[in-house]
C-alpha cells in the first residue's frame, strides 16, 4: 500500500470518529479494506448509541470480516483505525485472522490525554496490539492523523 491509500483511509477513519462523537459516542472510526486497498466495511463507535460498552468499531469489523469473508481473504486485509485497539479489539483482531493494522493515535497517547485533561482511566489497561495479538503487521501512530484525534477526543470534552 502506498502512503497516499494509507492516507486516504485514515481521513475516513477520522471522518468516522468526528460522527460517532456528533451522535454522542466516544470518537472512533474503522474501516477494512482487501489487499487492493478497496474499501469493503466500515463502522464507528457506537457504546452510547447501543447501550453497549463493546460496539467499538474494531470488533463490529472483525465480526463482518468472519461473516463475509474467507480465511485468506482476511489474512490480506488492512484495518485502518483513529485510535490503536484496545485489548478486546485486538483479541478480536487476532482471533479473526485479519492483516495488517493502521492506526492513527496510539492508546499510550489516548491514555496520556486523558490523565492530562483530568479525565478518569480506562477500566481496561491501554496495551500495545502486538501484547494481545503478537506477530501482526501494525504501522502507527501516524501524523498527522494522531493531532486531528487530539483534537477530537479534546471536543469529546465539551459534551
Amino acid at each position: 500500500m502506498t502512503e497516499n491509500v494509507d492516507s486516504v483511509h485514515l481521513r475516513r477513519c477520522v471522518t468516522l470518529a468526528v460522527e460517532a462523537l456528533e451522535a454522542g459516542d466516544d470518537p472512533f472510526g474503522s474501516v477494512l479494506v482487501d489487499s487492493d486497498g478497496d474499501l469493503l466495511a466500515e463502522a464507528r463507535n457506537l457504546e452510547h448509541t447501543e447501550s453497549d460498552p463493546t460496539a467499538h468499531p474494531e470488533l463490529a469489523l472483525a465480526r463482518w470480516a468472519i461473516a463475509h469473508l474467507p480465511v485468506a481473504e482476511r489474512a490480506a486485509t488492512t484495518v485502518y483505525t483513529s485510535g490503536e485497539h484496545c485489548p478486546m479489539c485486538a483479541a478480536a483482531h487476532g482471533w479473526a485472522g485479519l492483516g495488517r493494522v493502521v492506526y492513527a493515535a496510539s492508546a499510550e497517547q489516548l491514555s496520556g490525554w486523558r490523565t492530562g485533561w483530568g479525565l478518569s482511566g480506562s477500566p481496561v489497561r491501554p496495551l500495545a496490539i502486538t501484547d494481545v495479538a503478537p506477530g501482526l503487521e501494525v504501522v502507527g501512530p501516524v501524523a498527522p492523523y494522531d493531532e486531528e484525534m487530539r483534537a477530537v477526543h479534546e471536543r469529546a470534552l465539551d459534551r
